[in-house]
């Protein structure tokens, strides 16, 4: 019977060490586990720190160093004097654009879109259909000017769509890449300059 019960508390002790061993184990595989697992979230965030750098330098670049674009309310009128100031705001945006597309466009399609004034407020073409409209009565030729004010509209749209599906292009079955997309937002652009010059001729600007 002591032989018995010697043996039996044995095993009962060897039973508890393999428990004991099995969770010890166990643990160093979570902290290992845990430890990689944290390794590839830092590397993931700073991963993502150096892209957002990356992008927020792309941006910063292309922002024209003589841009000091004034905010103001889309609801109310500006008067002709501010509004014609608004104008000229806007077309030397555009012009910057033009002249510095592909550094721009490395930003991607928002950063395209900042300088069209569809995404943010920052630019001097934010809110320009509005101050075109204002200026409609200031024309020479209302009806050229409508003319060419209409196109232009149509031709913003058409850039900004453009500049929006070449943020999810990348990331889709098809075939086209983002740089067409931004071809097509520079064509339009170069039309809207057209337009927006005809429409200072008229204005007498």
């Amino acid at each position: 019977a002591t032989i018995l019960l010697g043996c039996t508390q044995a095993f009962h002790t060897m039973q508890v060490q393999k428990v004991k061993l099995k969770r010890f184990s166990t643990g160093l595989n979570m902290q290992a586990s845990r430890r990689q697992l944290l390794s590839s979230c830092m590397a993931g965030i700073s991963f993502a720190c150096i892209q957002g750098v990356y992008i927020a330098d792309a941006t910063m670049m292309s922002l024209p160093e003589n841009s000091d674009a004034k905010l103001f309310s889309d609801s109310a009128a500006l008067g002709k004097d501010k509004a014609l100031e608004r104008f000229k705001m806007a077309r030397n945006d555009l012009n910057y654009l033009l002249e510095n597309f592909s550094v721009i466009s490395e930003g991607g399609g928002d950063n395209i879109r900042r300088y069209l004034g569809t995404v943010g407020v920052t630019s001097g073409m934010y809110g320009i259909p509005r101050v075109m409209k204002e200026l409609q009565e200031e024309a020479n030729d209302i009806v050229e000017y409508t003319e060419n004010m209409n196109d232009f509209d149509a031709y913003l749209r058409q850039a900004d769509t453009s500049c929006y599906s070449a943020n999810f292009v990348e990331f889709s079955a098809a075939k086209t890449k983002p740089e067409k997309f931004f071809q097509d937002a520079k064509s339009d652009a170069q039309q809207m300059k057209i337009r927006m010059d005809a429409m200072a001729v008229e204005l007498g600007l």
